[in-house]
């Protein structure tokens, strides 16, 4: 999509896609990556989700990549912080105790301002973003964080009977963008009630990857 495609949608306040809480399939699955306290995480493409509210509560720390500074800025709000905010190149970073999140475009963040990160969890970006940037995405993800374990929740259905995003994304493209780097495990499924959007039905899926030696 293109960036004013997000930058309208968190304008108009059109986040259909952002939950009232932590998403329930993440907090099930989440210890299956084994994190200690104080663990890195990135979210990819984070919005405001309420699941970084539950890391921090769990005492993790958090770097996330967002594209919309509304969605950034109503992050911090929501956790009643005040970042420090710092302009790095085309990006922003808004930091406090235990958060950093880069503002801008996500193929613009590099290794180095990263840093090191001991996992990701991708509920928004995989399943944002239109089939021909998903290659590209992944392997600079994968770039980006050094292999890093990934928790990946994504949605299957059939495309041609709603239109994304959240993209449906079949069990041959994981395997496509990811299976040359990571041991694929689906750990679990689950119906969409209601169906997607309430057009057509689909399924939830929740993926780990694990970095081949």
């Amino acid at each position: 999509m293109k960036h004013d495609f997000w930058h309208n949608k968190w304008t108009k306040n059109e986040i259909g896609f952002h939950l009232a809480e932590a998403n329930p399939l993440f907090v099930k699955h989440f210890p299956v990556l084994q994190l200690v306290a104080n663990s890195r995480v990135f979210l990819p493409l984070c919005g405001k989700t309420l699941d970084i509210h539950w890391l921090l509560a769990q005492g993790y720390q958090v770097v996330g990549a967002e594209l919309s500074s509304i969605a950034v800025e109503a992050l911090f709000s929501e956790l009643s912080l005040t970042p420090t905010v710092n302009h790095v190149g085309n990006l922003v970073q808004y930091s406090a105790p235990q958060i950093t999140i880069w503002n801008g475009d996500i193929f613009e963040l590099n290794q180095a301002l990263l840093g090191k990160v001991d996992a990701i969890y991708d509920r928004a970006a995989l399943v944002a973003l239109p089939e021909e940037v998903r290659k590209m995405y992944t392997e600079h993800l994968i770039a980006l964080t050094n292999k890093a374990p990934q928790l990946l929740i994504c949605f299957e259905y059939d495309q041609g009977l709603c239109a994304g995003p959240p993209f449906s994304i079949s069990v041959h493209e994981i395997e496509q963008h990811y299976q040359a780097n990571y041991d694929l495990t689906l750990l679990g499924s689950t119906t969409v009630i209601g169906g997607l959007k309430g057009l057509c039905p689909a399924t939830e899926h929740v993926w780990w990857l694990k970095p081949l030696e």
